[in-house]
């Protein structure tokens, strides 16, 4: 109940400052503002021991620096820089379900898929898996292409890219793993 009457007084204040409201899809008080992909990489970065992992996304903001640097391929592993200096104003670390999201078209998925790095014998996936239905289909976002272990960089299949959240004309720092519509189920 309390839920709804804060969503009611955001829209009834947006009105209110007449800025545009925005594009409602299933709930969603979002829209998306288009990203640079050249200033961004997605990695899959170990936690403790480094037998799982989680991903991060570094975005490059300036050239004042570098955030970070790469070397290899298949998989690419990352050294993230950011991690050796003050990088604020630099580069930007999205490292959680705060910082990032998916999104498949007008519909904001963050509370019902979870963004997953799956590390399988030959590969290291970025998974969307559904938190609420497993009856809903699972989504593969990216893969390093091979196995490693560190901080392997994940590249995106085709058809998804990273997007900003934006509400209004308001463009914000959460990012979404994005997709203009769901991808054809896989034949088994």
């Amino acid at each position: 109940m309390a839920l709804s009457r804060i969503a009611t007084a955001v829209l009834t204040a947006t009105v209110a400052s007449g800025l545009p409201s925005p594009v409602r899809a299933q709930g969603s008080l979002f829209t998306t503002a288009e990203v640079d992909q050249t200033k961004f990489v997605m990695v899959a970065a170990p936690i403790g021991s480094g037998a799982s992992s989680q991903l991060n996304i570094y975005e490059q903001r300036t050239n004042a620096r570098p955030c970070y640097e790469m070397s290899g391929s298949a998989p690419a592993v990352v050294n993230p820089l950011l991690a050796t200096f003050d990088f604020t104003g630099i580069c930007n670390r999205y490292i959680d379900g705060n910082g990032y999201s998916l999104r498949i078209g007008g519909d904001d998925l963050g509370t019902r898929y979870r963004l997953s790095v799956i590390k399988l014998a030959s590969d290291v996936q970025l998974m969307a898996v559904p938190t609420r239905d497993p009856s809903q289909s699972s989504y593969l976002i990216a893969k390093a292409g091979g196995s490693g272990n560190g901080f392997i960089q994940l590249v995106m299949e085709p058809g998804w890219r990273l997007m900003r959240r934006q509400y209004g004309k308001r463009t914000l720092g959460h990012l979404y793993v994005y997709r203009d519509a769901a991808p054809a189920a896989e034949a088994p």
